[in-house]
């Protein structure tokens, strides 16, 4: 099925063709179809298959369809995300669909002025995404009014209920007219995601799970290679100066290790701009803007930035540190290799690390491949950290697990 087959107004329908939007991808395929019948969707995909234009297409053409039939305003549909640069990333997206069509998006989150949001909504819009905190403001102070909200939208609702919003969002739905659509969408399902879930959608929602075995993106080549915790800025360093032309984001385990990670590149003379929750927002906005367009090729971030983030072009993720939390890696991961693009993932892992691969071994069902460096290459690549003469192909060898085993 092609997306001229399928039945949007004429304006979303000739920006999508324009957009190079060709053939749905799977959960778009099976999701479109079901929230234009006006179905509660409870879907679980991973990252990377186009989860957000999934339910940003159906509902921007059901706005769209209301507005060609009256000049009422209102905000009819509300998407609620876990941080603010998922709000951001998803309000371009919908703003970006929408172009030739007379839906208005607002994105509203905290961190900063809030009176050019409040401004924004107060001449009228008809979908906001917004992160928790942000919202419950504008609600408690009257500027955001949800007796018109026809549809809601959870995404990314794993994290925010790993973030503690579970009564944000039990809150929420107790203010929302009790007619109403729910899309719940989710990269992961367990017991407690289910819990959540089923309070919220009707009994008869539909479910859609896109979730192969193997949670990672076939597009990304992740390995492993062994390196202790205090060498991992030489092999850092190494691997960005003998690929200058390439984009790295490397994760690391908290804030102040990233400001850390930083100031040690800096150090050896790598220029480096971190991503974490203690920054101010539009020191957030700026890094990220900066990364985007290749003014600055490394990003260090926490995993704030793993969840559903967007970023064109990353050719490397480099787990600095290995996650604690099992899922964390395919988030991580998944910031490479989008859509039909190619991408890389190298994780540095330090003896006391092993048990965390172990683990996410476990959750993929998958071996990651190990990577194997020499002695004299690893003495190498430390004491001369500075140098990066040596090719980084020439430092590691891939070790083929055989049978399916775990190389030791």
């Amino acid at each position: 099925m092609k997306f001229a087959d399928y039945r949007l107004s004429d304006e979303l329908k000739r920006n999508l063709l324009e957009m190079g939007f060709r053939r749905p991808t799977d959960i778009q395929y099976k999701c479109i179809p079901a929230i234009q019948r006006g179905e509660d969707v409870l879907a679980i995909a991973q990252t990377g298959t186009g989860k957000t234009a999934a339910f940003a297409i159906p509902v921007i053409d059901k706005i769209q369809q209301i507005k060609k039939k009256t000049k009422k305003l209102g905000v009819r549909a509300i998407v609620v995300v876990p941080t603010r640069e998922l709000a951001i990333q998803i309000s371009k997206v919908f703003n970006t669909l929408g172009k030739q069509t007379k839906v208005q998006t607002l994105c509203v989150y905290g961190g900063v002025d809030q009176d050019p949001q409040i401004s924004k909504l107060v001449k009228g819009v008809d979908i906001i995404v917004s992160t928790p905190g942000r919202m419950f403001d504008l609600i408690s102070q009257g500027f955001l009014n949800l007796e018109k909200i026809e549809t809601l939208i959870l995404d990314e609702a794993d994290h925010m209920l790993d973030l503690g919003f579970a009564k944000d969002i039990d809150d929420l739905v107790r203010k929302l007219p009790r007619r109403r659509q729910t899309l719940f969408f989710s990269a992961t399902i367990n017991k407690k995601i289910k819990q959540q879930a089923y309070k919220m959608v009707s009994s008869s929602a539909i479910r859609i799970q896109i979730s192969p075995k193997d949670p990672v993106s076939k597009n990304v080549d992740h390995q492993i290679v062994l390196v202790e915790m205090d060498d991992k800025r030489f092999f850092l360093k190494r691997l960005v100066d003998e690929n200058d032309s390439l984009k790295f984001l490397v994760f690391v385990r908290t804030k102040v290790r990233a400001e850390r990670v930083c100031s040690a590149m800096e150090r050896l003379n790598v220029d480096a701009l971190t991503i974490h929750g203690d920054k101010d927002q539009i020191d957030r906005e700026t890094a990220l803007q900066a990364f985007r367009t290749d003014a600055c090729k490394l990003l260090i971030a926490t995993d704030v930035s793993a969840r559903g983030i967007d970023i064109q072009g990353v050719d490397y993720v480099i787990n600095y540190d290995i996650p604690e939390v099992a899922e964390n890696y395919v988030h991580r991961v998944g910031r490479t290799g989008r859509g039909r693009n190619k991408g890389k993932a190298l994780s540095f892992c330090s003896k006391n690390e092993k048990p965390l691969v172990e683990a996410i071994e476990e959750y993929t069902t998958v071996p990651i491949t190990r990577a194997f460096v020499s002695k004299s290459e690893y003495n190498n690549t430390v004491e001369l950290a500075d140098d990066g003469k040596d090719d980084w192909r020439a430092l590691i060898e891939i070790v083929p697990n055989k049978k399916g085993k775990k190389k030791k």
